[in-house]
Parts: C-alpha cells; sequence; structure tokens
C-alpha cells in the first residue's frame, strides 16, 4: 500500500512539472508510456524484468524528452537495490534534459529527486520495521508453542512419575501384607490344627474349629486383597514407556492403541516378551532403526516388534528367547510369526480372555 501511495505521489509531482510545460502539455505521448511503463513494473517482481524494463524507459527518454520528467517515478522500485545504478544513465538523461530547461523547472526536478529519495527510503524503513515484526511475532508464536508443548510433556511425564510411584507403593503394601499378615495368620492356623491335635476336650475344640474357620476367611480376605492390589499396582503401558527409554541401542518408536488393557497375567506377558525381542536386538541386530506396535481388536490384542537389520543365517530352532516368546504366546492360545523379508520382525496375536477356548 505505502508503494502504491510514494509512486501516486511521485506520478502526480511529475504531472505538474510536465503540465506547466506548456509546448508539453497537449501531448499525452509520453504521459501513456509513463503509465504503461509503471504498470508493468508494478507487475513483473523479478529484478532482472525490472531492469530492462527501466532502462528502456530511459532510453526512450533520449528520444523522447518530455520523459524525463517521469524518470523519478520509474526508478523508484530500483531504488536502494542491486540494481541502482541504472539511476546514473537516468540522471545523465535528467541532466541533459535540464540543460535545455529553465532555472525554475530545473528546481522542481531537483526538489522531485529529493522527494524520490524521501519516499524511498522512508517506505524501506517501514517495510523493514514490518518484516523485523513479522519475523518477531512468528518467533514468539514459535516459542509459545514449544513452550507449551514442553509444559505438557512434563505435566505428563510429572504424571507418569507420579503413577509410578502410586503403583510401587500399592505393589510394596501387597508385599508387606503378604510377607508379614500372611506369615502370621499361616502360622496362627498351623498352631491351631496342632491344638485340635491334642486336644480331648469336645468344647475347646469347637471353640477352635470356629476360631480356625475365622481365621481362614481372614486368610482367604488378605489373599484376595493382596491379589488385588498386586495387579493393580502394574500399569502395563507404563512398564513399555519405562522399557522404550531405556533402550538406547537405536532411535524407537513406540505406538500404543489399547483401549482396555488385559488382565495381569496377559500384560506381564506381553512386558516380558517386549523385553526379551529388545534384548535380541541388542545382542543380534544391526538395526538403525525399531518399532513396537501395540493394537487392540474386537477378539485379540496385537504386538508387533520390528527393526531394519539386515538377518543372517536365521534359525527358527535356535535361540533360547525366542523360545521363551513362543512358550508365552502358546500359554494364552496365541500365534506367533516371525518375519526376515524387511529386517527382522514379530508379529504376535493373543486373543482376548472371552475368546479363549
Amino acid at each position: 500500500m505505502n508503494l502504491f501511495i510514494d509512486k501516486l505521489l511521485l506520478f502526480a509531482s511529475s504531472m505538474i512539472i510536465y503540465l506547466t510545460i506548456s509546448h508539453f502539455s497537449a501531448d499525452v505521448i509520453p504521459v501513456i508510456i509513463t503509465v504503461i511503463f509503471t504498470c508493468l513494473l508494478s507487475y513483473f517482481d523479478k529484478l532482472k524484468k525490472r531492469l530492462i524494463l527501466t532502462a528502456g524507459f530511459v532510453l526512450c527518454s533520449l528520444f523522447l524528452p518530455a520523459l524525463c520528467l517521469f524518470l523519478p517515478l520509474l526508478c523508484y522500485d530500483l531504488l536502494f537495490t542491486r540494481a541502482q545504478w541504472i539511476g546514473l544513465f537516468a540522471c545523465a538523461s535528467l541532466v541533459r534534459f535540464m540543460q535545455q530547461s529553465n532555472a525554475p523547472i530545473n528546481a522542481a526536478l531537483a526538489v522531485l529527486v529529493i522527494f524520490l529519495f524521501v519516499l524511498k527510503y522512508r517506505t524501506a524503513a517501514f517495510e523493514r520495521i514490518k518484516i523485523n515484526f513479522y519475523d518477531l511475532r512468528d518467533t514468539t508464536k514459535e516459542l509459545a508453542r514449544q513452550l507449551k508443548q514442553q509444559n505438557q510433556e512434563l505435566i505428563k511425564n510429572q504424571d507418569d512419575q507420579v503413577t509410578l510411584a502410586t503403583l510401587d507403593e500399592r505393589n510394596r503394601i501387597a508385599r508387606e501384607i503378604h510377607d508379614n499378615v500372611g506369615h502370621l495368620l499361616s502360622r496362627a492356623l498351623l498352631q491351631i490344627g496342632a491344638m485340635l491335635t491334642i486336644s480331648r476336650d469336645q468344647k475347646t475344640n469347637e471353640s477352635l474349629n470356629t476360631l480356625k474357620e475365622t481365621l481362614t476367611q481372614a486368610m482367604n480376605s488378605i489373599r484376595i486383597s493382596v491379589h488385588d492390589l498386586h495387579d493393580h499396582s502394574f500399569n502395563m503401558h507404563l512398564q513399555l514407556n519405562e522399557l522404550v527409554k531405556a533402550f538406547t541401542f537405536c532411535p524407537i518408536t513406540f505406538d500404543y492403541s489399547i483401549q482396555h488393557p488385559p488382565n495381569s497375567k496377559v500384560s506381564y506377558a506381553f512386558v516380558s516378551i517386549v523385553k526379551e525381542a529388545l534384548a535380541n536386538i541388542v545382542r543380534h541386530s544391526n538395526a538403525s532403526q525399531a518399532s513396537i506396535t501395540f493394537r487392540e481388536h474386537p477378539a485379540f490384542f496385537q504386538l508387533i516388534v520390528s527393526d531394519n537389520g539386515h538377518v543372517h543365517n536365521y534359525n527358527p530352532d535356535n535361540g533360547i528367547g525366542l523360545k521363551n516368546i513362543n512358550d508365552r504366546v502358546e500359554a494364552f492360545h496365541g500365534l506367533l510369526h516371525i518375519g526376515i523379508d524387511k529386517g527382522f520382525e514379530l508379529f504376535i496375536t493373543i486373543p482376548k480372555e472371552n475368546k479363549i477356548l
């Protein structure tokens, strides 16, 4: 917009000078030529084309002196650019014209040239400020986006750490109950059993049997509570995330799409399989990229562990690690497929509980 206003001001100023010259006032050809060249300069963005157009206008001004009055307008686009040297030729043509004009016209042309520099400098400074403002705005937005993303990651990591701490505490409580209270109750049951064996009093035996049943119920209740605590203390997603974070052999991607995690036994099996698979990559592969994909389907869970390493002398009957993986999969009526076409790939499917026969 500023460029358009500057050119409009220069054109109006040139027209005022042009119209004051009586023997040019009836000639519209220079005005038409100026408008055509100015429009073409505004249309083309490449510097080379603008240079050719400006040079052509300067050349025309040698044959049509009235065009010299519009040289400041035509040189506006190339001022303060790499091609501003074309202004030297324009000045030569303008000086040649001023030698043939009177003092007032020459003074007006000198003022017009100064006006050209002032307008161009002001507009160029404004454009630099605007570009710097846009750059600063974009940089600020990018930094704000990165900061927001980092904050979200920190919050997520903090939540994961809290969850892991909670699960560890549950596991500790379950272990304490099992090791202490469970053992005490077991010992009490053994002592009551010994007392029942040596006691001959009928009433005493009835009381001891009642006490034994009460302790047995307490033992069963504690056993159920311990199992529940232990089951809830294991989070498969977090465990797999920890394995991925600890894997530094090569870059690894992790795609987890599970809405309803399997029971604790299947979850333990999946985590153990991933551990074994990652250990095999470290020991036997020359991979530069690995991936873990864990998805849930209506009837089964699907686990894919793959890498892009080269497979040499592969024998499915060798290797304790693969045998352990296969045994874990078969224990849950699952299927294991090993692919070696594009690196090494473990493709595992385990049916959901309600689909196991």
